[in-house]
């Protein structure tokens, strides 16, 4: 039995950045991880000692947060490449030049992929204050505490608990008491942020692409990439194109042909040296069970209103907070948003003082 004032559940940057908070605040916490590793969603894949983020990527100016932390962390930033021509694919598999405009620039990358980020957070946490490898599974709430129950048997009583998942993944734990209807449906009917998505990262020797006077950037309507970037490293010294993979999620899952028509289609949009790839990763966050639920594979066609509804506020007397980029109001769906909610939980836990 693990007890503390604040349970945290989830280590993604929300999760992270709450319980830093509290560090510095020198209040009690545990953050319970369901992976095996801190990060949620940001995933950085390492490949012969370059990094290449699987998972979100960019953050933007004008978002202070996620720029203090950098500064605080002594991280570097850069700004994503989008010098050159963008390649245009029609329906019918047609490739036409400089039609259309690099989507991303003005973005910024982190070097070292957002990993770099999410481990220097985890660096700071007190030896003992982060359990992985435990999903909850049950939350019960008694007179004075909330006691959580994990897969492992694992048993945390807390004060306090921050949901720093999204609410989807949230709504699969058992509540006793129930929580009710309304608040259940309120919870699903937020869709989580990326967890329809599919990438695919091709790494290679050269940026053939720029020598070509192209910028890594394509639209595409044929497939089965819809979007493409340059994603090579800071140093460019390691090089890389990844794109969001366009087809539906039930009809994706044989990685093999899927692999191989990621490359014929690069070979179109770039030439034939786009099929010497010297690696190619692929991450279908649609069929991970910690980000993804069914709801989550309908696909999104814009940008959801994001925020904490009202049905989700001082739920068992303000002891059951959430936290997680889709209930932050402004920045909802972005890592700025992810620090945003885990600010605005910090102040309930302040305001809620049990």
């Amino acid at each position: 039995m693990i007890q503390t004032k604040t349970l945290i559940i989830g280590a993604g940057l929300s999760g992270l950045s709450l319980a830093h908070a509290l560090e510095n605040k020198g209040r009690d916490f545990h953050l319970l991880e369901a992976r095996d590793r801190p990060g949620g969603r940001i995933l950085t894949q390492g490949t012969n000692e370059a990094y290449f983020d699987m998972g979100p990527a960019w953050f933007w100016p004008g978002q202070p947060r996620i720029a203090s932390l950098i500064n605080q962390f002594k991280l570097r930033a850069f700004g994503q490449f989008s010098d050159g021509e963008l390649c245009f694919e029609d329906e019918g598999g047609l490739v036409q030049h400089g039609r259309g405009y690099a989507s991303m620039q003005g973005s910024y990358r982190l070097e070292g992929g957002l990993a770099a980020l999410t481990n220097a957070l985890s660096a700071m946490l007190p030896k003992g204050r982060l359990t992985v490898s435990n999903r909850v599974t049950t939350l019960t709430r008694h007179d004075n505490h909330i006691t959580a129950e994990t897969d492992t048997g694992l048993n945390v009583e807390a004060d306090q608990v921050v949901l720093a998942l999204p609410p989807r993944i949230a709504a699969n734990i058992v509540f006793a008491p129930a929580l009710d209807a309304k608040v259940i449906a309120s919870m699903t009917a937020i869709p989580t942020w990326m967890a329809g998505q599919a990438k695919a990262m091709a790494v290679y020797d050269r940026p053939f692409w720029r020598e070509a006077g192209l910028s890594g950037d394509a639209m595409s309507r044929h497939g089965p990439l819809v979007e493409i970037h340059d994603a090579s490293t800071m140093a460019e010294d390691h090089y890389a194109l990844f794109g969001f993979i366009g087809v539906p999620p039930q009809a994706r899952s044989d990685h093999e042909t899927l692999h191989q028509q990621i490359i014929a289609q690069l070979v179109r949009l770039f030439g034939p040296q786009a099929g010497a790839v010297s690696a190619l990763h692929l991450k279908d966050w649609a069929f991970d069970p910690l980000t993804s639920t069914d709801l989550d594979r309908r696909p999104l066609y814009n940008h959801p209103s994001y925020g904490l509804p009202y049905a989700l506020e001082n739920l068992w007397e303000g002891r059951l907070l959430f936290a997680g980029t889709e209930v932050a109001p402004e920045f909802g769906g972005y890592l700025e948003g992810a620090l945003e909610a885990a600010e605005n939980a910090l102040t309930m836990l302040e305001r809620v003082r049990v």
